[in-house]
């Protein structure tokens, strides 16, 4: 347990991003998800669109430091390949 006050504002500090962090993440997932979705059924267009609106989101996440810029891309890469596949 923290003791001095300084690791008790670290503690405070690090809830507070673990709780944002989680946030945002669960937020890319949702964009994310619906991409998946778009895709199983089959319809392109749909899967282009939700394509286009989660690319932002996931790039933000990289900006601010819940994912790695490496991790994004590949993400990105691998939905585009898939979305493209099904026309």
């Amino acid at each position: 347990m923290a003791n001095s006050p300084q690791a008790k504002k670290r503690a405070r500090q690090n809830a507070t991003r673990f709780a944002v962090n989680k946030m945002r993440r669960s937020r890319i997932r949702t964009y994310l998800r619906a991409v998946e979705e778009a895709i199983a059924s089959g319809d392109q267009k749909a899967a282009a669109e939700a394509l286009k609106v989660a690319q932002p989101e996931l790039m933000r996440g990289v900006t601010k430091g819940v994912y790695h810029k490496n991790t994004a891309a590949r993400k990105m890469s691998r939905l585009a390949s898939r979305v493209k596949a099904i026309g």
